[in-house]
């Protein structure tokens, strides 16, 4: 237990703040709240109870090492009364070690830490007594699936892990029985997980996109995170992942379960390419993705271009850039032609890449979307294309759907 104890301290952190409570028929009063939040990601994440931080005006952290830093909320679920905070420091934090509770046994040995009564790293042991256990707590907070434990949960432990003998994190405390002797609960870790995985993409969402879903199963007493669903030109489909593909690692992050997609892809821009490794029929196979903006295909301008040109167009890989554009310093992957388009009609076929528009290089979206906009785009067309196909170059002149030749 002390192992246990020692190996998660550094990733646990105290909470505090102060918030205005409102009770019928009294007047409005200052109360300090205080809680516990589990660091998840080196980046300063953590993840905690959304009763602790909700109403909060300013959260206080305080690190294992008595340093107190200000957090402000990423995001909040309160059917699942979770949330995530963050922090900012120069250095990287500690992250908890994050087992599984799919394999709980009833009468386990557990250790509870948190906050207990404003009391810094509080220590309690026990034993699992119950799984999946319903608590309704008031009219509008009911949790399902909850651990049971003995070890003694106080206000204050909430959002503190709940640890197995291997200092492994297999819950979230949430004290909903005040003054109850012998029976606590906690948020069972892989449900926490999940919930922490949607909180931590709300702010990826707003920078970048890739077009996977992902199924968490366990194999062998391991996590894998198997590609369920992949969106139709999305930046994972044009990065050649495909349904039933197991995801071992991206960018610089081991891949377990979904949250660890969101922590490599946090922070990161659209246009930016990020190698994945997969296992595919027993075997490791590296791609890549190039991230999209939010919501969209990996174009913005993709409708217009498919209007004007009858073409889909998406960044091309490193592959794709090392085996077939040896003279040129990047271009645009053909994915789809519109059958009654200009494309078409002048033979550009899915698959090939198009490297350049009369004078300009076509590496980028955005590159496409300047020419389109030229002011002499009229005196141009049908304009010169070039495009690359099995290594080598074609040219041709293509029509712009709404341009009016001038000359």
């Amino acid at each position: 237990m002390v192992r246990a104890v020692e190996k998660a301290r550094p990733s646990v952190v105290n909470l505090r703040g102060q918030k205005t409570v409102r009770e019928e028929g009294a007047a409005a009063r200052e109360v300090n709240g205080m809680g516990t939040g589990v660091v998840i990601d080196p980046r300063g994440y953590i993840i905690t109870n959304n009763h602790v931080v909700e109403g909060v005006r300013r959260i206080e952290v305080t690190l294992h090492d008595g340093k107190a830093l200000v957090a402000h909320v990423v995001s909040t679920d309160p059917k699942t009364d979770l949330a995530l905070i963050k922090v900012d420091a120069d250095e990287p934090f500690e992250v908890i070690t994050i087992g599984t509770s799919s394999d709980l046994m009833i009468a386990e040995p557990v250790v509870a830490m948190g906050n207990a009564y404003g009391y810094e790293h509080t220590v309690t042991r026990g034993i699992i007594s119950s799984l999946h256990r319903t608590v309704q707590v008031s009219d509008a907070q009911q949790y399902e699936d909850l651990i049971q434990t003995d070890a003694s949960i106080n206000p204050g432990n909430s959002g503190g892990p709940l640890l197995n003998v291997d200092g492994e994190m297999i819950g979230i405390n949430v004290a909903v029985r005040a003054g109850a002797q012998g029976i606590g609960f906690a948020i069972p870790v892989d449900n926490a997980m999940a919930v922490a995985a949607r909180l931590m993409s709300i702010e990826r969402i707003d920078r970048n996109w890739h077009g996977l879903v992902g199924k968490p199963v366990e194999k062998d007493g391991k996590h894998r995170l198997v590609v369920d669903k992949i969106s139709e030109q999305s930046p994972a489909a044009l990065g050649e992942l495909k349904p039933g593909d197991v995801i071992t690692s991206m960018g610089d992050v081991a891949v377990e379960r979904p949250l660890d997609v969101e922590r490599a892809l946090l922070g990161r821009k659209a246009g930016e390419e990020v190698p994945v490794v997969v296992e595919r029929d027993g075997k490791p196979l590296k791609l890549s993705l190039v991230l999209a903006a939010k919501g969209r295909n990996a174009l913005p301008t993709e409708e217009r271009v498919w209007d004007a040109l009858g073409m889909k167009l998406a960044a091309i890989n490193t592959r794709d850039l090392r085996e077939q554009l040896t003279k040129y310093r990047g271009g645009l992957k053909v994915v789809a032609v519109k059958d009654d388009g200009p494309a078409r009609k002048q033979g550009i076929r899915p698959g090939d890449i198009l490297v350049g528009m009369h004078v300009w290089e076509t590496i980028s979206i955005d590159n496409v979307e300047y020419i389109l906009n030229r002011p002499e785009i009229n005196e141009i067309v049908p304009v010169k294309f070039y495009i690359v196909r099995d290594g080598e170059t074609l040219i041709g002149r293509l029509p712009i759907v709404g341009a009016t030749v001038t000359k």
